[in-house]
């Protein structure tokens, strides 16, 4: 029998049957341009919606600890932009394509200037962080279609490196993890007491999507004893609050990540998104570990998409998937990463389609 969307969704976080595979695509701005170019998608069509997406998000708040600030451009180039941020954070962006800025300099580099700069800033309730309008019109939106309709945004991991920069807040990770630990609680609670507003007025969604890279190539940013003891416990607030709302977790993680994964099971993660294959993570042996309690989001190695040769494809897909289809267990069909402008549209279509296909007749 046939479901919709949110049914399929609900379904896959709890690991029961599906009609076919819930789907998710994230393709690059480029690459929409690129198809929209060559009028295989309308100037005004949503992209997910023309997938044929199972979920929507909304609601990201804005983290940053100057509200007031107006961003300053220090310097300027044909190709970059270097500009100090309400953040105190001097970050140096690429104007020509998509990537991470460059970190530059930082104001908060340990727990004096935290406590001075950032922290005070941070505590109690600004509305302007909330944005009511666009998450009131995507859940409507999701409830209109019968979409899972999910709160995205991000947790402290990826609140605290904008504010600090990874190497200042990985030294204080080993040299002193009670700063980093309290800037990880502050984030949790003002993530939480915001959405406590943000729900108590426009009503709670379905899930919960946390945006959290903690990984590198081969390696994660943090070991599991780090992890355990510095992030863990906002985490384990974080994915309660959203429990207690009815709402699985979904936790997105770039890099491997994968000797974190217990930790962040134990701290009430329903999925893991993402699972990039070039960093080192195995979608397969993921399932193996862990298919009893976690459902899977994406793992398709995004570079057999690249090449737009269906052969790979249909060996890459067959690799991983058809393993937990077939095991019961939940799947969202996905890349290990955003689709760019090298990926043809029929073959972002074939991929879609034979996904849906393996989730009805793989099992």
């Amino acid at each position: 029998m046939s479901m919709t969307s949110i049914e399929r969704m609900q379904a896959t976080l709890e690991r029961r049957p599906v009609d076919q595979t819930a789907v998710a695509v994230s393709p690059w701005g480029a690459t929409v341009q690129r198809w929209r170019d060559e009028g295989h998608i309308g100037p005004n069509e949503d992209v997910a919606e023309h997938f044929g997406q199972d979920l929507r998000s909304g609601g990201w708040l804005n983290s940053v600890v100057d509200l007031d600030f107006q961003a300053v451009t220090i310097e300027e180039t044909e190709e970059t932009i270097l500009r100090l941020d309400g953040n105190g954070a001097t970050l140096r962006a690429h104007k020509l394509h998509d990537s991470t800025p460059e970190h530059v300099n930082f104001t908060v580099r340990d727990r004096a200037t935290w406590e001075e700069f950032a922290k005070p800033k941070l505590l109690g309730v600004d509305r302007r962080r909330i944005p009511f309008e666009s998450y009131r019109w995507a859940k409507q939106y999701s409830a209109e279609r019968d979409l899972f309709y999910c709160w995205g945004g991000v947790a402290p991991f990826e609140q605290m490196h904008p504010l600090c920069g990874h190497e200042y807040m990985l030294m204080g990770m080993a040299l002193d993890p009670d700063w980093v630990r309290d800037m990880a609680d502050t984030y949790a609670d003002l993530t939480i007491q915001h959405l406590e507003v943000l729900f108590s007025e426009e009503g709670a969604p379905d899930g919960f999507f946390f945006y959290e890279d903690m990984g590198f190539k081969q390696r994660p940013f943090m070991s599991p004893a780090m992890y355990a003891g510095i992030l863990q416990p906002a985490h384990t607030r974080l994915f309660e609050y959203a429990h207690d709302n009815g709402c699985k977790v979904i936790v997105h993680s770039c890099g491997f990540v994968e000797p974190l994964v217990p930790g962040l099971i134990e701290a009430g993660m329903d999925c893991l998104q993402a699972m990039e294959v070039k960093a080192g993570m195995d979608l397969r042996e993921l399932y193996a570990k862990y298919g009893d309690r976690l459902s899977f989001y994406g793992g398709v190695d995004v570079r057999c998409l690249i090449s737009n040769n269906r052969a790979l494809i249909d060996a890459e897909m067959d690799a991983k998937i058809l393993p937990v289809v077939r095991g019961g267990g939940g799947y969202v069909l996905h890349s290990d990463h955003s689709e760019p402008p090298e990926v043809d549209y029929e073959t972002m279509m074939y991929f879609v389609e034979r996904g849906r296909k393996l989730g009805r007749d793989g099992a």
